[in-house]
């Protein structure tokens, strides 16, 4: 390597460290807000959690943006990692992350009652 080559991936360990600790403290900051805030119970499925277990009790950011944290908390709430994983899981599968082409986002346009109408008249008619 030249020592162009070690100053940029230097540089660019430096960055990414940098961006892990801001994320951490950040995260640490609305976890802990949320922790007080909010009762210790998975709002989807109701676990409880205490000390103990209480590294598996997440905060799941209602919108989805993790830089939105108002200090009343109305964007949190407390999931345990099943439910976390779950609810995140359900929002890319819907199509609405960003691992979805935007031109495959879109409204379902299969109607399974489309003829129903005509349906019911054949079927009146017939007896």
């Amino acid at each position: 390597m030249t020592m162009s080559t070690n100053n940029r991936s230097g540089k660019l360990d430096q960055t990414v460290a940098q961006a892990r600790a801001a994320r951490e403290a950040r995260e640490k900051g609305y976890r802990e807000q949320a922790l007080k805030l909010y009762p210790w119970v998975c709002g989807r499925c109701g676990r409880e959690f205490n000390r103990q277990n209480l590294s598996q009790l997440t905060v799941h950011h209602r919108d989805h943006n993790h830089d939105n944290n108002p200090g009343d908390g109305s964007n949190w709430e407390l999931l345990c990692l099943y439910c976390h994983d779950n609810e995140h899981s359900k929002y890319l599968d819907a199509g609405y992350g960003e691992v979805m082409p935007e031109k495959e986002k879109q409204a379902a346009t299969f109607n399974p009652f489309e003829n129903l109408a005509a349906m019911m008249k054949n079927r009146q008619d017939g007896e």
